[in-house]
């Protein structure tokens, strides 16, 4: 099937340090993809906190403005670049950008794209894309968490939590989630014991629960929550940290704080203690070793995309929007109040 490209394309414009009002609509023409580039027409993309933090210019390594947010889609390949793989045409692709995604088409590169199952919705595949390539290298590349252990997971209630616990429970391991109460129902009924993330003897009821510590913790908080995170990692386990929230209050550039995260993790895991931690970083390798990057994106999204169309795992989809409503789907996924992920759809 060969869809002729539409002349135009709507895209969402971030303009600057903007409010979630002041993000913009354009229509551009639709662009022509280059050697190595797919042309897709965007059939879902959503919004994660990562357009979050470049709306505030808090996300490490964001575009200058203005450009089109949108960390990764799902959509129909209709044209390839010269010498791409022709095969592709009419086919849905799921595919990491980092940005450009928010809009009806978009020219993205081919080495960043994988296929979907045809029993997988595009707006299913969406919620998994990046969340389940994070969840799914956190849980079993980075911490290498085998059956029967015990986590410890901050942002329980956010995208990669919500599909990081669906994949342990999966493997057989006993999850600790740290979020606010409103979502501690939620959590239990997903098989986690929840814990108050704000609780001040937060570190005191995870070892009620784990006196021997646990052997991996994920964190997304940063600060005096990674160092409360590493002192409950039983010997032999390991800290993963995946984000770090208490940036996004702040001002100015945010080389030192990630470089002050990293080499405090280096610090630690050079400790003679038994315990390690890593700073997680999607894009690991992308640029320096491209070729072991695709394998383990077509590998890991691949395996979270059989899971999908199995029904072993579940998306969680907390909204949908058209993409024209970027406003109020911004709005509400910058609330915090939602468990699961809004996504946009053309």
């Amino acid at each position: 099937m060969h869809t002729t490209p539409s002349a135009t394309t709507t895209q969402v414009v971030l303009p600057g340090l903007v409010e979630p009002s002041g993000l913009e609509l354009a229509t551009v023409p639709t662009p022509t993809p280059g050697p190595g580039k797919l042309l897709v027409e965007m059939e879902a993309t959503g919004i994660s906190f990562a357009e979050q933090s470049m709306r505030k210019g808090r996300y490490f390594g964001q575009p200058a403005f203005p450009f089109v947010p949108g960390y990764d889609l799902v959509g129909r390949v209709l044209e390839v670049g010269t010498g791409g793989d022709a095969t592709l045409i009419g086919k849905r692709v799921a595919t990491l950008t980092k940005t450009g995604s928010w809009a009806t088409h978009a020219v993205v590169a081919a080495r960043d794209s994988i296929l979907v199952p045809d029993g997988v919705s595009a707006e299913d595949a969406e919620t998994v894309v990046v969340n389940g390539v994070t969840a799914w290298q956190m849980l079993h590349r980075a911490a290498r968490v085998q059956p029967g252990q015990t986590i410890l997971l901050f942002g329980a209630n956010g995208g990669v939590g919500g599909i990081l616990i669906q994949l342990a429970r999966l493997h057989g391991v006993r999850v600790i989630g740290a979020a606010s109460p409103r979502h501690h129902e939620a959590l239990r009924a997903a098989g986690v014991i929840p814990v108050d993330y704000a609780d001040p003897e937060l570190a005191t009821r995870v070892r009620e629960l784990a006196p021997n510590g646990v052997d991996a913790v994920f964190d997304n908080v940063g600060g005096e929550t990674t160092r409360t995170a590493f002192g409950l990692l039983a010997r032999g386990g390991t800290l993963v940290t995946y984000s770090i929230i208490t940036t996004m209050g702040g001002s100015g550039s945010l080389i030192a704080p990630f470089v002050t995260a990293i080499g405090q993790a280096l610090v630690w895991s050079a400790l003679p203690n038994g315990r390690s931690s890593t700073f997680y970083d999607l894009w690991a390798g992308h640029r320096f070793r491209p070729a072991r990057f695709r394998r383990r994106l077509e590998a890991d999204l691949g395996e979270v995309f059989r899971l999908l169309e199995h029904g072993d795992i579940t998306a969680n989809i907390a909204a949908r929007f058209p993409l024209t409503d970027i406003v109020p789907a911004m709005e509400l996924a910058e609330s915090r109040t939602l468990n699961g992920k809004v996504v946009l759809h053309p």
